[in-house]
């Protein structure tokens, strides 16, 4: 039996009240995917301390019961690329306290966190991919510069050199269990994000009965979101489109928006309730990205809106081809606006069904399995 085959409820928390535990987190921002794994896992263990290397403004980290680092005392917390090369040094200077427990969450560097003896401290990481700008610059565009081959070595040696300790892993995605142990050779446990389908699915009625007249796009407003595809889709399937989010790419978008022949209207960084509406009244939702996971192709679902994506990535897990979505093999607009064709063949009944697998719930007893397994 593999650890989660079992169906039976886990018990609720607190866990591991008896000894001491610390949570771990990179750079804390406002929203994030990875920001709400983290205190999603800190929910299970209340009496955990919560440690992270700065909090971005608008954070309340009193509310959060958040301890920044010393770099948070610097103007390094203004350039996370600055930052970077600081970083393994502070995860080793983050406190002088030890922990029975330490549990980092990383996206970076924080699974390097040591905080007691690997002989007495049991050291879990739950890994949202391993530091993309230094293992997939193809992904991610900011460590790609050939100037940054020799850098991006070193920090790859020291990366492995620096988690040796780490005792047990725990993936976002089949996708980032594949990168661990493609680039650490190390094994991983796959546990999903956590994703509040119940908010989604019970919006009011006036939101369920929409006319469902537009295509949509939700993220963030940078390249390998791919909102330029987006805009693209769109145009070549005759059809209005929503953006929603924000982000560096925003004046790029509205020029190629003011060139499309369809109807493109943009949502800044729209309110909880407001994208929710905005999920019921779309089509489809468009994400032709290749993702780690991606909580909003999740969200959508809950909201019976079907994916139309990129057979890549994430949404292989979290999108039944030709049942809550279609998949497409291509980065070119024609193929996605002819699968538009087909959305009339899925239920929408079925789509919010399968996206009840990735409750917040399900979460809290796979981490919960995960963990007690990791310290047994």
């Amino acid at each position: 039996m593999t650890l989660f085959e079992s169906t039976a409820r886990v018990p609720g928390l607190p866990l591991l009240s008896g000894r001491t535990v610390a949570m771990v987190h990179e750079w804390f921002g406002a929203t994030g995917g990875s920001e709400t794994v983290f205190l999603a896992i800190a929910d299970l263990l209340p009496h955990a301390e919560r440690l992270v290397l700065w909090a971005d403004e608008g954070v309340d980290t009193g509310r959060l019961r958040l301890s920044q680092s010393w770099l948070s005392r610097t103007p390094l917390t203004r350039s996370k690329a600055l930052a970077l090369p600081a970083m393994p040094l502070v995860w080793r200077t983050l406190t002088s306290e030890t922990y029975d427990v330490v549990i980092s969450s990383s996206h970076a560097f924080a699974h390097t966190v040591k905080l007691g003896d690997p002989a007495e401290t049991r050291h879990l990481s739950y890994i949202h991919s391993p530091a993309r700008y230094v293992w997939s610059p193809d992904f991610d565009g900011r460590g790609s510069h050939p100037a940054l081959r020799v850098p991006r070595r070193m920090l790859q040696k020291a990366d492995i050199r620096l988690s040796r300790h780490v005792h047990a892993y725990a993936a976002n995605s089949r996708e980032v269990q594949g990168r661990i142990k493609r680039f650490w050779n190390r094994d991983a446990e796959v546990v999903n994000p956590p994703v509040d389908v119940d908010y989604f699915a019970a919006a009011p009625d006036p939101h369920r009965h929409q006319s469902r007249d537009y295509l949509l796009g939700v993220g963030r407003w940078i390249p390998y979101k791919k909102f330029d595809l987006i805009i693209e889709i769109a145009d070549a399937a005759g059809l209005p489109l929503v953006i929603a989010g924000s982000g560096p790419e925003e004046e790029r978008l509205r020029q190629l928006a003011a060139a499309a022949q369809v109807p493109v209207h943009f949502e800044v960084r729209p309110p909880r309730e407001r994208l929710r509406q905005l999920y019921w009244g779309a089509r489809a939702l468009l994400f032709p990205a290749h993702e780690d996971f991606g909580i909003i192709p999740v969200e959508a679902q809950a909201c019976g809106t079907p994916v139309l994506g990129l057979r890549r990535g994430g949404l292989l897990e979290t999108v039944i081809d030709g049942e809550t979505g279609l998949l497409v093999d291509s980065r070119e607009p024609a193929p996605y606006a002819a699968a538009l064709r087909r959305l009339g063949e899925l239920s929408p009944q079925r789509i919010q069904q399968h996206a009840r697998n990735f409750s917040s719930d399900h979460f809290a007893d796979r981490m919960t399995r995960w963990i007690e397994w990791a310290i047994a």
